[in-house]
């Protein structure tokens, strides 16, 4: 019998195994059949060159334009220059000392062109691309050599139906791995159906081993789409079960119920804000409240755009919970970040937060702070405030959840930028509360989160939003700085910097990388040049273009205290020009500072640029953002960039990131590196099945919560959602 379960190198051969184990980590049958392919290509439907990413690995089908043969100047050799067409965009190729091209690619021939995109002279560019023409010749390295490439007319065989592109990679081609598919499907026996006859039926649903060998070998669009309503019911399922389970599970301890006190901290917080509480920080505080009274544990997700007042709703809810004789513990990514918290809350309570204070308020708490780099005598006080009560609300990083700190009576965990955190973490915190008990669980996040998302991503969590800002945000402009295409630009950036210093105010200049000699140089086999790095560009500002103003820097490898005196003298507006990492990109408030320049911002997501701009515009000043790039226009990358200029709504980029993501990249990857298992699902245009799916499993897991009676199901989970890649449910 020849399962899912069988090794590929017996179907395909070791060869071929090698380069698929190599590029996607494939090792079995099971695994190449859920390598679906990225998108299928028609005879005469060319592939549109516009929506091509340099240094990314692409198969395109496109027609010749015309083919150059021309002596190199710089190196000895020949150049064969091939230009192609998608019909409107052109996209060139490049193949060196290899002038046996000339005789395989006519103009006016189609073929499918395989290789790395790459930008030259403002133009996209293959080099040296591998190739299969579609009227039956082999590709152009010579097919037949035992090479593990394709055999002539492989593509020959899809020619009444569709041609199926993979996501391939230098290792191994799309025509490759098609012809793999060929081979396992053909050497396979029956392939078992995870969903129960009655739920597969109720569905409307084929059986699963019709829709993998459609998905793989349409014959027709419709086909097509009946497979990937399958496989996508299949993925949507697998998640939202776990998710079910994991419901059930952290509901199945108890929570310490902590209603509100009348004439406490909350009330005595609430009447000496110096500012009126947005409506939607009343109405989610509300629900907090509310879920804080009861004895089942709160599992709520707080989603708000930068600066919306999540903060403020967090310490209303601590303080309530220290009223109730609880303790309140909040996580933050970094220490940077948990120091500006502990130091925050210090202000925002005042005499309220001084408690074992002189001049302390009568029912005053404390704030103490717990990070992995205190001295010793700090540490140790840190940890008996907080196991012995004196503490009511402790600030820290992981070192909190470290099993030598205890705590008296912890009753709410706020986790703050959930997505930095993982499953092992957040649960370890749960398990703090006391035996038998577990604590209340709000977790933040500044990054909009679409339905979907927040039903696949966070689906075991309760999701609230703040949508407005408080009063007095001031507005940020932000522009694109194509340095490649302008390069004047830049002096212009620098001007700018410095007429917002004149000004009175301070700026930020973001860089993705260290660049100290442990740091290494960073990503760079797209072809293009190492990311820039703090410690170089600060240096060449602060005796250049900057010169004269007080240059600082952050990044993530300073100790602590560093961290803390740079970031103190930047609030106290001793720095004019912090160069840092993304370790500002949350939390960190210094409402004097207005502009902030992003070097290299296409090496940056679409959420985290919105983040990171997010630090300017804090105070009464207008913010600016400059994105500096040398990526090409026409790109998507460029596109990406241009869509965080034209909005400051967070929810909308959000959204927007969804749809600019490729097939097979709906949840990125989780932090190991490891593609999550979803590769058919998409959360822009699959709401629906998402909803129903979640429907569908809450019943189960509430019929039968370990799926004893569902063994398909139960590995169809396991598949999906595998313990190595679990994490992708918290950091997506």
């Amino acid at each position: 019998m020849t399962g899912l379960g069988e090794r590929l190198d017996r179907l395909v051969g070791k060869k071929s195994a090698d380069a698929l184990a190599a590029a996607y980590a494939l090792g079995t049958a099971g695994d190449l059949l859920r390598h679906y392919p990225r998108r299928y290509a028609e005879r005469g439907q060319l592939t549109d060159i516009a929506g091509l990413e340099v240094g990314e690995h692409v198969t395109v089908m496109a027609k010749v334009v015309s083919v150059n043969k021309r002596q190199m100047k710089t190196k000895r050799g020949t150049l064969v220059e091939v230009s192609l067409t998608d019909g409107k965009r052109t996209l060139d190729c490049a193949f060196f000392n290899q002038p046996w091209h000339m005789e395989k690619l006519k103009p006016g021939i189609s073929a499918l062109f395989a290789g790395k995109v790459t930008a030259f002279r403002q133009k996209l560019q293959l080099a040296n691309p591998d190739y299969q023409l579609l009227d039956g010749d082999v590709d152009g390295d010579g097919d037949g050599d035992g090479d593990g490439a394709a055999g002539p007319g492989a593509v020959e065989e899809f020619a009444g139906g569709l041609i199926p592109v993979y996501p391939a990679s230098a290792k191994i081609q799309s025509w490759q791995i098609a012809q793999c598919v060929q081979q396992t499907l053909a050497v396979l026996d029956e392939i078992e159906d995870p969903f129960p006859d009655a739920l597969r039926d109720k569905l409307g649903l084929p059986p699963y081993e019709q829709a993998v060998r459609s998905i793989h070998r349409p014959a027709e669009w419709a086909d097509l789409e009946l497979a990937r309503t399958r496989l996508k019911w299949d993925e949507a399922l697998s998640v939202q079960l776990a998710l079910a389970q994991r419901r059930q599970a952290a509901g199945a301890r108890p929570a310490p119920a902590c209603p509100p006190i009348a004439g406490g901290l909350h009330d005595e917080f609430d009447k000496r804000l110096p500012f009126t509480l947005t409506a939607g920080q009343v109405e989610v505080g509300s629900a907090i409240a509310q879920d804080l009274s009861g004895a089942h544990p709160m599992n709520r997700l707080l989603q708000g755009e930068v600066g919306s007042g999540k903060t403020i709703v967090a310490l209303r809810a601590m303080l309530q919970v220290v009223d109730s004789g609880r303790q309140a513990a909040m996580l933050a990514p970094t220490e940077v970040l948990a120091a500006q918290h502990a130091r925050s809350l210090r202000e925002l309570l005042g005499d309220l937060g001084q408690g074992g204070e002189l001049g302390a308020a009568d029912n005053a708490t404390r704030v103490t702070l717990l990070t992995g780099s205190l001295t010793a005598p700090q540490r140790k006080q840190a940890m008996l405030d907080a196991a012995s009560g004196a503490a009511g609300i402790i600030v820290g990083t992981h070192a909190l959840i470290q099993d030598k700190v205890s705590f008296a009576a912890l009753g709410l965990v706020v986790v703050d930028e959930q997505h930095r955190f993982g499953v092992e973490q957040r649960d370890a915190l749960r398990g703090r509360a006391g035996e038998n008990q577990s604590p209340h669980v709000l977790v933040m996040t500044a990054t909009p989160i679409p339905r979907t998302v927040a039903m696949t991503v966070y689906g075991d969590l309760e999701t609230s939003s703040l949508r407005e800002l408080p009063a007095g945000r001031s507005p940020i402009s932000t522009t694109v700085v194509p340095v490649s295409e302008k390069p004047s630009w830049l002096d212009r950036v620098w001007q700018r910097v410095r007429e917002e210093v004149a000004g009175g105010h301070q700026a930020y200049i973001v860089c993705p990388r260290i660049g100290d000699e442990e740091d290494g140089p960073g990503g760079n086999d797209d072809g293009r040049r190492p990311p820039l790095a703090v410690v170089e560009v600060a240096e060449m500002l602060a005796g250049g273009p900057l010169s004269g103003l007080r240059v600082g820097i952050l990044h993530g490898r300073m100790a602590a205290d560093d961290k803390d005196a740079v970031m103190r003298g930047f609030a106290a507006a001793e720095i004019d020009v912090l160069v840092a990492t993304t370790v500002v990109e949350v939390g960190v408030n210094v409402p004097n500072a207005t502009a902030m320049v992003i070097m290299d911002a296409d090496r940056f997501g679409v959420s985290q640029l919105h983040q990171l701009r997010g630090r300017v515009g804090r105070g009464s000043a207008p913010g600016v953002c400059l994105l500096v790039t040398e990526m090409i226009g026409g790109t998507s990358t460029r596109d990406r960039l241009d869509a965080v200029a034209a909005t400051l709504d967070g929810f909308e980029l959000a959204r927007m990131d969804l749809e600019l993501r490729r097939e097979g990249d709906i949840l990125g990857a989780s932090q190991s590196g490891a593609k999550s298992g979803l590769k058919m699902l998409s959360l822009i245009r699959d709401e629906q099945v998402i909803a129903d799916a979640r429907v569908v499993a809450q019943a189960l897991i509430a019929d039968d919560p370990e799926l004893g009676a569902y063994p398909g199901l139960a590995g169809m989970v396991r598949q999906v959602v595998a313990a190595d890649r679990a994490e992708y449910l918290e950091k997506a």
